[in-house]
């Protein structure tokens, strides 16, 4: 058995469908208990268990996880997660779980200059000082993320602070694929897997891009790392920690250039899905004319 926490999110959801696709007994945890849960239905598909779970109510992780093997862990970044990701691991052990694939980032180094990537960091040498088998997955920005600028390019701009630096981004089927397979596969479990798609694409050519996909012109407008925190605070509504925390990773971006890995095709067999692929299947999201005003230049989500 495993469970997979982060059941509603993107990666969690497409592993989810990796998983059963395979026949793998899956048990989805979700924190909203009257949220369903999506791609759980249809007649080819084994049945799922789907259990309520929430890690600040560490009696819900010890039920949610008695009687399975392994454990897929995402959570969303926050400004507690190093210590509920922390529980989890701790009650995972507990409870006779014998191995965590965890989802980190990149730059997971105690001295980053990235605050979540420093958590990433302490929650790895958790999960090594606690003994517990593990696999670490340090995925490159989402290119579902991506679709959170819609609202802006339906305008015609992206906003950003990158300039012309190469920004690795990975599909959220693939990160799920390589996770499938590190509970599946002995012989990729236990490693630290670093995961990007086949290219890095700097915004102003995202923005070429999508002005060729779109047939309206797009433009990459670059401010500055206070102007751009500015915007995502009171334009986007965002909380504090978070626009610090994309004006950080795209800082990195700018400091240590990009390139892309070959660990995806190297574990899977097949190279990543491509960008140009995922811009296409979400043409209709981008082609959107009812964004805010442009001269907002409101910006929304990660790099």
């Amino acid at each position: 058995m495993i469970v997979v926490m982060g059941a509603t999110g993107a990666t969690g959801n497409a592993l989810l469908r990796s998983l059963l696709a395979l026949g793998i007994p899956v048990r989805a945890l979700t924190r909203n208990p009257h949220r369903p849960v999506p791609g759980l239905t249809g007649a080819h598909l084994p049945p799922v268990e789907v259990h309520y779970a929430d890690a600040t109510e560490p009696q819900s992780l010890r039920t949610a996880f008695k009687g399975a093997d392994q454990l897929f862990l995402a959570m969303a970044n926050g400004p507690e997660q190093v210590e509920l990701e922390s529980r989890v691991i701790d009650i995972a052990a507990d409870t006779g779980i014998r191995h965590i694939v965890k989802v980190s980032a990149p730059a997971a180094e105690p001295d980053s200059p990235v605050a979540v990537s420093r958590g990433h960091h302490a929650v790895e040498e958790h999960l090594r000082a606690g003994g517990l088998p593990h696999t670490i997955l340090r995925p490159y920005a989402f290119m579902q993320n991506l679709l959170r600028l819609a609202p802006t390019v339906g305008q015609g701009l992206i906003l950003g602070t990158t300039g012309d630096a190469p920004c690795n981004h990975i599909d959220c089927r693939d990160i799920a694929d390589v996770a499938a397979a590190a509970l599946t596969r002995p012989e990729i479990a236990g490693g630290v897997h670093t995961l990007t798609g086949s290219e890095a694409v700097s915004y102003p050519d995202i923005a070429r891009r999508l002005s060729l996909l779109t047939g309206r012109p797009i433009r990459y407008v670059d401010l500055s790392r206070d102007e751009l925190r500015d915007h995502l605070v009171h334009r986007a509504r965002m909380p504090g920690w978070l626009a610090e925390h994309v004006t950080e990773i795209q800082r990195l971006a700018v400091a240590r250039p990009e390139t892309p890995t070959t660990t995806v095709a190297d574990i899977l067999g097949r190279p990543p899905r491509g960008l140009d692929a995922f811009l296409t299947e979400n043409r209709d999201s981008f082609r959107r004319e009812d964004g805010p005003d442009p001269d907002r230049r409101r910006t929304t989500g990660s790099r």
